[in-house]
C-alpha cells in the first residue's frame, strides 16, 4: 500500500521499490536534480547516479539531471539493482597474451568491461579471470589482481596479478612511473607538429559528473606525449605515451587539443567527423588501443614488453593510411603477438 507524505510542496506515494512525485506549480521550470535533492532525503550526488544510470523517469521516461520539469508531471524515482556481494567466476574466452604463475596480460577487446560495477555486474575480465584461475566460487573483492584499467570501448594490454605480492609490487612500479605505455589513436585533424606534449591538469567536469575536463575545480596534473604515425582523408594516426594515469586522460588530452579521438562519443562531436569518410564516421568506438607496456618483473626483475595487436575493428580503420602506399608499409603495431624480454623476443606460437 502507498504511504501517503505530508509534505506542502507535492503529492508523493512511497512504495517498496519506487518513489513517485507530482510536479507542483512552484516547481515548474526547475532542473530535476535540484527538485529531487530538496524533496527527498538523498545526497545530490546519489541523484545523480540514479540519473546516470536512468533510474529517474520523468512522464514514463529517462530524463537528464537538466531537464526542466512541466506542471503535474510525475517522476518516478527508482532504487538501484541490489549490489552483489561477490563476483562470480564466468567461463568467457580471454586472448591471453602473456602468463606465468605470478602475473597474467591479456589482449582486452573492445567493449568488455574491467571490473563488476554498477551496470555491469558480470561478463567482466574479472569474472573471466577468476574461472580461467580454477575459481568455482564466488569471490568478495570486485577487482582482484587488477592493477590499472583500460575503459570499456578501448582494446589493447591488459595487465593482472595472481597474488597480493605481485600486485603490490606492481602497482608500485604504476605509481612510480616506471611503467611505460604506448597507445595508438586515430583522431580527427592535422597536427601543427610532428611530436610534442599536452600538459593540461585534468579533473572531474564541474556539470557533467561522469566526465573528466581540463577545467575542473580539482584537477591533476597529466601529461601525455604523442608522436604523428600517419595523416591521411582528414585524420591522423598517432602514437601514444601517457606518463601519467588520470581517467580518460588521453580521450581528454586530445579533445582539449582540438583533435578528438575518432568514435568517442563522451569527447567529440558528431560535427567533427560529419565530412570524413564513411568508414572513419561511423567507427562505433574511440578509436584508441593500447599497444604496449613495458616494465620489470616483479619477481625475476626482468625487463618485459608485451605488444598486443590491433582488434578487426581497428585494422579495418587503418586501412584508410595504406591507400596510395605499398601494403608492406608498418602501422607500429606487430602483427604478431609479441613478447620481448630486453633484448630477447619471444613469438607467442
Amino acid at each position: 500500500m502507498p504511504v501517503p507524505c505530508c509534505h506542502s510542496r507535492l503529492r508523493v506515494s512511497l512504495t517498496v521499490s519506487a518513489q513517485r512525485f507530482v510536479v507542483s506549480p512552484a516547481q515548474v521550470g526547475q532542473r530535476l536534480d535540484r527538485v529531487l535533492a530538496n524533496l527527498t532525503s538523498q545526497t545530490r550526488s546519489h541523484i545523480k547516479l540514479l540519473i546516470d544510470q536512468a533510474r529517474v523517469r520523468v512522464a514514463g521516461k529517462p530524463q537528464k539531471a537538466g531537464h526542466l520539469l512541466r506542471s503535474q508531471e510525475e517522476i518516478e524515482l527508482l532504487p538501484l539493482p541490489a549490489v552483489p556481494s561477490t563476483v562470480t567466476p564466468q567461463e568467457i574466452p580471454l586472448d591471453m597474451l602473456y602468463e606465468d604463475e605470478f602475473l597474467a596480460a591479456i589482449n582486452k577487446p573492445a567493449g568488455m568491461v574491467v571490473h563488476p560495477a554498477p551496470g555491469q555486474w558480470d561478463g567482466t575480465v574479472v569474472n573471466a579471470l577468476l574461472f580461467r584461475w580454477g575459481r568455482t566460487d564466488p569471490v568478495q573483492s570486485f577487482r582482484p589482481g587488477i592493477v590499472h584499467r583500460l575503459d570499456k570501448d578501448t582494446s589493447g594490454v591488459l595487465l593482472v596479478a595472481k597474488d597480493e605480492r605481485t600486485l603490490a609490487r606492481l602497482t608500485a612500479q604504476f605509481k612510480a612511473r616506471e611503467v611505460h605505455k604506448t597507445y595508438m589513436a586515430v583522431v580527427v585533424g592535422r597536427f601543427s607538429a610532428s611530436a610534442g606534449e599536452i600538459a593540461w591538469p585534468i579533473g572531474r567536469h564541474p556539470v557533467e559528473r561522469k566526465k573528466m575536463s581540463i577545467h575542473a575545480r580539482r584537477a591533476r596534473a597529466a601529461l601525455s606525449r604523442y608522436q604523428v604515425v600517419a595523416e591521411h582523408r582528414g585524420v591522423t594516426l598517432v602514437r601514444l605515451f601517457p606518463e601519467t594515469g588520470r581517467t580518460h586522460q588521453l580521450r581528454v588530452h586530445l579533445a582539449a587539443l582540438g583533435h578528438p579521438i575518432v568514435g568517442d562519443q563522451v569527447y567529440g562531436a558528431p560535427s567533427a567527423w560529419r565530412t570524413l569518410a564513411p568508414l572513419i564516421r561511423t567507427f562505433p568506438r574511440q578509436a584508441l588501443h593500447a599497444q604496449s607496456l613495458q616494465f620489470r618483473h616483479p619477481v625475476t626483475d626482468a625487463v618485459l614488453m608485451i605488444t598486443a595487436p590491433y582488434p578487426a575493428d581497428l585494422a579495418q580503420l587503418l586501412t584508410v593510411f595504406a591507400e596510395g602506399k605499398p601494403q608492406s608499409a608498418p602501422l607500429a603495431v606487430d602483427s604478431t603477438k609479441k613478447i620481448e624480454y630486453g633484448r630477447t623476443q619471444f613469438h607467442r606460437n
